[in-house]
């Protein structure tokens, strides 16, 4: 049985609910989440529930009341993409590093050529191999996201994650 996104974030110390099948940036990826509960409570008295449409999204940043904005109730602890060979899975992962810490889940690695693994290595791509009863960290993930900033795609995407968590579309947590 092929490595699922919830044994590779446990594998990779990633806690928190798994969001699978998540577009971003053209990609169908796993996002591993950490819910803020003091913040998700605050936001549910209060009336901010999720706002993942893109339509409001935009309302926040015309000129009005500094009220508007909500906190962010999730932080994105990291992005999983399954891929079938390490020459796409690079190319896969290439923008979503500019959001937090990103891995490759691979099938059983056969090649003897460290070339591939020595460049997810370089850019801070992390790679898990194996099967859910043997889930293997060949390169761990580095953040990078620090040395792009933030971005108000990632703010929005924040409350499309929010809002799958909310909502139950979540697989059960990956934990430690």
């Amino acid at each position: 049985m092929p490595l699922s996104p919830k044994h590779a974030a446990s594998a990779l110390g990633w806690s928190g609910p798994v969001v699978p099948d998540v577009g971003i940036l053209g990609h169908r990826v796993s996002a591993v989440v950490r819910l803020h509960p003091e913040v998700d409570r605050w936001r549910r008295s209060n009336g901010w529930p999720p706002q993942p449409d893109p339509s409001w999204f935009r309302t926040w940043f015309d000129p009005g009341p500094i009220d508007r904005t909500p906190l962010p109730a999730v932080s994105l602890v990291g992005v999983l993409v399954t891929e079938s060979e390490a020459d796409r899975a690079l190319h896969s992962c290439g923008t979503l590093i500019t959001l937090a810490k990103c891995a490759v889940i691979l099938p059983e690695l056969v090649s003897d050529d460290p070339w591939p693994l020595n460049e997810f290595d370089y850019y801070g791509v992390g790679v898990v191999s194996g099967d859910d009863a043997d889930p293997r960290v060949v390169v761990p993930p580095e953040d990078r996201a620090a040395e792009f900033g933030p971005s108000l795609y990632g703010r929005w995407l924040q409350e499309v994650l929010y809002d799958r968590v909310v909502r139950g579309l979540h697989l059960s947590e990956a934990t430690c």
